[in-house]
């Protein structure tokens, strides 16, 4: 057992295998995050306790699993949030239909209420099995129920889960070798922080990533672009990000990575003015390359050997492939103001598409078979298209569809063509266990109220984005596809978008306290997003709540899906306020509330001094935030709030600061800044203790 750093060991078996996310990763260790951090300064296990051995499949591997112990982790997992139990395959797939680890982004880590992590280093469709079996003979001594035979499905089924101590097999087809790092806690919380700082820390988002972004309908050409970017700005709609969707493209499905000037003409005057009217511009696109495209023929010798969609697929674990692909973005797009991208469909398919993506059996100049690639593709990715941002000097935040291990330093959200508002309450949840960002965005809505409830849903998540790549009209306008397409609108459109408008404001009413959420999150890889159980393992009433989840370190947020018009949310100890109207609640029960439509439930914990932000039309780059601050409590006194220039990477040498913000007995406000950042983000105006927003 080797010390890697601060609470990180690692467990070296073999010869492990050359394309791994560690041996292949581009990112630092932050050593000197890790060493700040408190543990025990022992491994979870000793050495024999563990035991790993070569097959005739690959590795074998088993790691002690105590009875009361709950598994959380292996990436975005969208069908459940607690693993006990469970087999999970780390498979990327865009269809996880089934509670199998398949996954957009399955990563081959997991924690445990014990207070330990576990990543297992390796790209290949690794399985877990979280105490699923016991070894032979150990039941032999075990009490029995009376009842000899089950008669129903509770009791058949029920006398198959393993008690007493198990363990957590893995089975690593192929290798002959594999690294095993152990993470300390002494809580959950800090081995997620570990793993973080591990992978390089959390991202840094630019300020205006954290407002609201809305993707355009994909048939739309300039005429229509313009429109709704005007539309938005008279409408007081907030709108900080506007996305292009294939359209913008010469070809797609492969990729041109070419501007159509056919759709487009004159597309960097028409850049000019989204820019003039403060918007930040994304561009989807593909990984694979189209022939015409003119990367195609310098990329062909560092390709894989098949097609997807008659397009290359780039090795992008190879420095010349990633300069190519890097380059031609860095000229084309990032130079020219392009704010970010969104990678489409590089996760593979085994349930809908058969030519979705390359089969596993391809092979790679680098070496990596197509198995591997899948689970790496995505990663490489993010490192390839961070580079010119990193090279000019400003900060993205972006979309993928795939990702994996050590993906936390890339600033990166993940989403999905799946349309379930249940699901993508769950990944916001989940996500934070493995150094991932998910967005439950807004891609359909089957009434008014749906729309409503997945935008409440957006508004409190790492990436507020609608994704209208359907219609041509905003959604408040019309939430038939249909009839938004023929021109037909609601009859209280004005007054649905009034509602939706207030929500927008909401979440740019947020984007200080979220900022500084992120800010720990690059520092100390704390998850700005987390289920219920990160912050309170030592309460077994929320080791399965996976439809709630905390936001920063003070905010609770509960959804609604539409058709209820309650729900019950569990609150874990302590005194907590509703967001809405300051009333108070005890911990350690479960209400019921019923908000109305245009609320979902949100509390705060007691003693909070909430920073909210006067709502902006968009974050400009040298905006000042008007904050008010929100007293929830007798006690709320004191807040810390992230600052620096909100748009580069002058923070990394220090050029930031930290905002303490406390109230005086006499009611007035007492700010302190220490830091090296010259400039001033936050203008204070007064207390409140209600929202008048």
């Amino acid at each position: 057992m080797e010390k890697i750093a601060n609470g990180v060991w690692r467990l070296c078996f073999g010869q492990p295998e050359n394309h791994t996310p560690v041996r292949l990763r581009k990112t630092e260790i932050r050593t000197e995050q890790l060493g700040k951090l408190e543990c025990p300064g022992t491994p979870p296990f000793a050495s024999q306790e563990i035991v790993v051995r070569q097959t005739a499949r690959g590795v074998h591997i088993e790691l002690p699993l105590a009875a009361e112990e709950h598994i959380y982790g292996f990436g975005l997992q969208l069908h459940r949030l607690d693993h006990t139990g469970r087999k999970k395959m780390i498979r990327v797939n865009s269809d996880p239909v089934a509670d199998t680890g398949d996954s957009h982004a399955p990563v081959p880590f997991y924690v445990s209420t014990a207070g330990y992590g576990v990543y297992v280093d390796t790209a290949r469709y690794a399985t877990f099995y979280c105490g699923t079996n016991l070894r032979k003979g150990a039941s032999e001594h075990k009490k029995f129920a009376a009842k000899a035979v089950g008669t129903s499905e509770i009791e058949l089924y029920g006398y198959q889960v393993s008690e007493g101590n198990r363990a957590v097999v893995v089975d690593v087809p192929s290798a002959e070798g594999i690294d095993v790092y152990l993470f300390e806690g002494p809580d959950i919380a800090a081995a997620v922080q570990r793993y973080n700082l591990f992978s390089g820390g959390g991202c840094l988002p630019p300020a205006w990533g954290l407002g609201m972004w809305y993707r355009a309908y994909s048939a739309a050409k300039k005429e229509d672009v313009m429109r709704l970017a005007h539309t938005f700005r008279e409408d007081r709609m907030p709108v900080d990000v506007f996305g292009f969707e294939p359209g913008w493209q010469t070809k797609a499905y492969s990729c041109s990575f070419v501007w159509d000037e056919g759709r487009f003409p004159g597309h960097e005057e028409m850049l000019e003015e989204l820019h003039e009217m403060n918007y930040r511009v994304n561009l989807w696109e593909h990984l694979f390359v189209h022939p015409t495209s003119p990367i195609y023929s310098v990329l062909k010798p560092y390709s894989g050997d098949y097609e997807v969609w008659e397009g290359l697929v780039p090795d992008l674990s190879l420095p010349e492939a990633r300069k190519i692909f890097s380059e031609h973005h860095e000229k084309e797009f990032v130079d020219k103001g392009i704010a970010g991208f969104k990678l489409d469909e590089c996760d593979s398919s085994d349930f809908v598409h058969s030519n979705w993506s390359f089969p596993d059996i391809a092979e790679f100049p680098s070496g990596m078979d197509g198995e591997q690639m899948h689970n790496m593709l995505g990663a490489f990715y993010q490192e390839t298209i961070q580079a010119p941002f990193e090279k000019a000097g400003k900060r993205t935040l972006s979309q993928v569809r795939a990702s994996g291990a050590l993906a936390s330093p890339y600033p990166f959200v993940l989403y999905s063509d799946l349309y379930n508002h249940k699901v993508f309450i769950r990944g916001v949840a989940g996500c934070g266990f493995s150094g991932l960002l998910w967005s439950p965005e807004v891609r359909q809505a089957e009434s008014p109220e749906d729309l409503i409830r997945r935008i409440q849903t957006t508004v409190f998540s790492p990436m507020a984005l609608l994704n209208c790549w359907r219609i041509p009209n905003p959604p408040w306008m019309q939430v038939d596809r249909d009839k938004n397409i023929r021109g037909e609108f609601l009859d209280n459109y004005e007054q649905i978008r009034d509602i939706c408008r207030t929500l927008f404001e909401i979440r740019m009413a947020l984007i200080p306290y979220l900022y500084t959420a992120y800010a720990r999150y690059s520092m100390e890889g704390r998850p700005p997003f987390r289920a219920l159980v990160m912050d309170y393992p030592d309460d077994p009433n929320t080791y399965g709540i996976d439809d709630a989840y905390m936001m920063g370190e003070a905010v609770l947020v509960a959804p609604l899906v539409a058709g209820a018009a309650e729900r019950t949310v569990y609150l874990p100890h302590g005194t907590w306020r509703c967001f809405w109207t300051n009333k108070s609640y005890e911990g350690g029960q479960t209400y019921t509330f019923a908000p109305g439509l245009e609320r979902i439930p949100v509390l705060v914990k007691e003693g909070t001094l909430l920073p909210l932000a006067k709502p902006m039309p968009f974050v400009a780059d040298e905006a000042v935030f008007d904050v008010t601050l929100h007293a929830y409590g007798d006690n709320a006194r004191e807040c810390r709030l992230y600052e620096d220039d909100g748009r580069s990477f002058a923070y990394r040498n220090g050029e930031y600061n930290w905002v303490t913000v406390s109230v005086n007995p006499d009611g007035t406000i007492r700010t302190e800044r220490t830091g090296a950042y010259e400039g001033r983000r936050y203008r204070f105006s007064g207390i409140a203790t209600f929202l008048n927003i």
